[in-house]
């Protein structure tokens, strides 16, 4: 018979069909995919996660792909993703989840059945995998609670739309693989909890801590920088891919670098180094007394009165240095720009309460060391250059003397300094000391011993 046009009347029908099989399997999903009670979940999941946008549910993804499977072959038989997915809804217990919310004897069984079912029922089971999938991401990207400092709010773990995640998976150009490397998490995590769930390879607890702080970590291709203040190394990211990277330095154990996520930008060339208190009293007052006011101006130390708009400049003989020196007394000093500064020549700011940032330095005998625990907490740069050509696109040069010279990026990039013991390293796993401490306490915490030697 010849082929024809389908009537109106036949496409409004058809549509209709399409929308009862969806309601009927979203209700199947319902008894499916209902999450235990929160008392009977390991850890509640905390993700940002609304009421999807109009034309952003599991429903309108089918209806855009005229109800084509996702994750089944149009004769109801199960594909390498589905198992895939099966699979990491049965281990679920490694992200903190519990597996039973899934259901997942109902879901296995019902997936084994749909090659000998009807379209509608390929249909139905196909919806059933993309809700299981859908409320896996949707906890998985549930905030840590680690004492990371959100800077910028908008880092924070946000589930997408199930529309959107769904519409990823599918122009992946190998579903299997985009699962594989689980493409909706930063890869760091992906690599420590294929280590967590093969088992043998560290110890589980300490797995557990770092999958746990991996979490905050961006999906997807946009740039961003991670520093790991454990391994005191910067890594840039582009198309989830490191690109680059170099040797930091951090802060001393009694001045630990905090971990916090933050928007870059803006640099700032021939910068001002405003020395916090205790700095000065650690390091500007010895030296005072050492060899006397003559080392300030060959510093380039100024004194003041106060960080305020109406601060006056003092004179550094009016002050009582051993009184400084002892901690007795606080001073206000400002470092300007030159050879000496311990900013360098450039600093990337995020504007954050901790007065935190990633800068140059003087001092690159310090980068060759093996532990690189040195600074008061900023982050100090092996090649600040280097950094600021990735990230405005072309070398960074001052065009005048004057100080503070601002320089916006045209878009923010992210940073994530963190604390990760436990990286994934090709297929095997780097370990670093616990130099602030944060291992011992997260387990003590979580009732566990420290098992491994730090």
């Amino acid at each position: 018979m010849a082929a024809r046009l389908k009537t109106s009347n036949e496409l409004r029908a058809g549509r209709l069909v399409r929308s009862a099989r969806i309601s009927h399997a979203l209700l199947a999903l319902a008894a499916v995919a209902a999450p235990l009670p929160a008392a009977a979940q390991p850890m509640a999941p905390t993700a940002q996660v609304a009421e999807p946008a109009r034309g952003q549910s599991i429903a309108d993804f089918y209806a855009a792909r005229d109800d084509r499977p996702l994750w089944l072959e149009d004769d109801g038989s199960a594909g390498r993703a589905a198992s895939i997915l099966l699979d990491y809804l049965r281990t679920a217990e490694a992200d903190g989840l519990e597996p039973d919310q899934f259901r997942l004897a109902e879901l296995s069984e019902a997936v084994r059945l749909a090659s000998s079912g009807s379209a509608s029922d390929v249909s139905r089971v196909d919806l059933m995998l993309s809700e299981a999938f859908v409320a896996y991401v949707r906890d998985l990207k549930r905030i840590p609670s680690d004492g990371l400092i959100w800077v910028d709010p908008e880092l924070k773990p946000k589930a997408p739309t199930p529309r959107r995640l769904l519409e990823t998976a599918a122009r992946a150009p190998s579903l299997e693989t985009w699962l594989t490397d689980m493409g909706w998490m930063h890869p760091i995590y992906a690599g420590l909890r294929k280590a967590l769930v093969e088992g043998g390879a560290g110890d589980r607890q300490l797995l557990r801590l770092n999958l746990d702080r991996a979490r905050a970590l961006p999906s997807g291709g946009r740039r961003h920088i991670i520093v790991n203040a454990t391994a005191q190394r910067l890594e840039m990211y582009e198309g989830g891919q490191v690109v680059d990277s170099m040797n930091v330095v951090v802060g001393k154990p009694k001045n630990p670098t905090p971990m916090m996520a933050a928007l870059v930008r803006f640099a700032s060339l021939n910068p001002y180094w405003y020395v916090p208190p205790d700095l000065a009293s650690e390091r500007i007052a010895p030296n005072v007394l050492k060899e006397g006011l003559p080392y300030l101006e060959r510093q380039g130390y100024q004194l003041f009165s106060n960080w305020n708009d109406e601060a006056t400049l003092l004179d550094p003989a009016t002050i009582d240095w051993r009184a400084v020196a002892d901690g007795a007394s606080e001073i206000y000093v400002r470092q300007l720009p030159g050879p000496a500064n311990a900013m360098g020549i450039m600093k990337f700011m995020f504007p954050n309460s901790k007065g935190v940032y990633l800068h140059d330095t003087p001092q690159k005998e310090l980068l060759t060391e093996a532990s690189r625990m040195f600074s008061g907490g900023c982050v100090r740069l092996e090649d600040a250059p280097r950094l600021a050509r990735w990230l405005f696109g072309s070398p960074l040069q001052p065009e005048s003397n004057q100080p503070e010279l601002r320089v916006d990026l045209p878009e923010p990039v992210p940073v994530y300094i963190t604390y990760l013991t436990v990286i994934p390293e090709g297929q095997d796993l780097a370990t670093f000391p616990d130099v602030y401490g944060r291992d011992r306490d997260g387990l003590a915490l979580s009732g566990q011993a420290v098992t491994a030697a730090r």
